[in-house]
């Protein structure tokens, strides 16, 4: 099965600027232990912060590991919790499929007509992942024009950017995965996400690859705090390419033989598993160079948890979930006739 994507490298290649930062990693190191043995925690050297939007709301504050234990915490529960939802949601829609409901909704079916029919035929034809794919697009452009209103910008910028330096540090790594200030970057990310959504979906299912997408942006958010907390950053980030990432970790390394191209060089073929080296390859360098155009902590990081997620994840904890639907099942009770 072919895929054509616009082979997303960083967040686009050709929007990529290489900028020329001296790293001195013993140097940083022993004055991060300096500090450590002076404050008994690792606190590093601020920065300001450099950011695509007005960033007068910007929060700036001290940087230091200790204040990663509550989004980590936070990281853990939501995680568990998403996975733990989606099989409910699972059982809940295979509980409901019911010869009454199939034949009350097929009767109340026949008295829809006009644009509620069209509406209706139009969304049975799509896909299951198109069908997973349309909210979550809708969701990315309604927080795309909650930016371009002026009296929202301090919200935004406080709950929908991440950012270890602000005192609200939890919710906004689940947010900001929805969350784009340029139309070209929601652009990209969307018709990257089409285009592998399809088969994530067919291969997770809609319940699972849900817990999954929402999982990938707040794990990669969480990376990108601990590398920006390392490097004393105090850079704000934000969309969806952390979450896109793990879809494109994760379909790359099930699908390592399936054929791909760059939209606009149809000419050059390579696999997909080459293609996920590359990607990884070009975030690590970018780590290793502390490059601050993207964001490649966070793509690194949810590269990392797709591939995690189809090598053991997979196996080992959604095909083991077992014990919650029977806990749910006698929760629940019979349902009522």
């Amino acid at each position: 099965m072919a895929v054509r994507p616009f082979l997303y490298l960083g967040d686009t290649v050709c929007k990529c600027v290489f900028t020329s930062v001296q790293f001195k990693p013993k140097l940083h190191m022993t004055k991060a232990y300096r500090q450590f043995k002076r404050y008994g925690r690792f606190k590093v050297e601020e920065q300001s912060p450099k950011t695509p939007f007005p960033n007068n709301y910007v929060e700036k504050g001290p940087l230091y590991f200790g204040k990663l234990w509550k989004p980590f915490a936070f990281t853990l529960m939501f995680s568990g919790t998403a996975f733990v939802t989606a099989a409910i949601w699972e059982y809940e829609r295979i509980r409901k499929k019911t010869y009454w409901i199939i034949n009350q909704y097929k009767q109340s079916a026949i008295y829809r007509t006009g644009w509620r029919q069209e509406m209706r035929t139009w969304w049975m034809n799509l896909t299951e992942g198109q069908k997973i794919f349309a909210p979550i697009c809708f969701l990315n452009v309604l927080v795309y024009l909650s930016w371009r209103v002026p009296a929202f910008q301090k919200v935004m910028v406080r709950y929908f950017c991440a950012n270890p330096a602000s005192s609200a540090i939890c919710w906004p790594m689940l947010l900001s995965s929805f969350s784009h200030y340029s139309f070209f970057h929601l652009a990209a990310n969307m018709y990257v996400l089409h285009s592998f959504c399809s088969l994530a979906v067919a291969a997770l299912g809609k319940e699972q690859f849900v817990a999954f997408y929402l999982t990938s942006g707040v794990v990669s958010s969480f990376v990108s705090n601990l590398y920006k907390t390392a490097c004393g950053f105090q850079n704000p980030s934000l969309g969806a390419s952390g979450a896109v990432m793990g879809v494109l970790g994760f379909v790359c390394t099930q699908f390592p033989d399936t054929y791909l191209t760059i939209i606009f060089l149809p000419m050059y073929i390579f696999t997909a598993g080459m293609a996920i080296k590359t990607v990884m390859g070009l975030d690590i360098l970018g780590c290793i160079l502390r490059w601050q155009y993207f964001d490649h902590a966070a793509h690194l990081g949810g590269v990392l948890f797709g591939i995690f997620w189809q090598a053991w994840g997979n196996a080992n904890i959604w095909r083991k979930r077992e014990p919650v639907l029977a806990l749910w099942h006698d929760l629940r009770g019979p349902s009522k006739s």
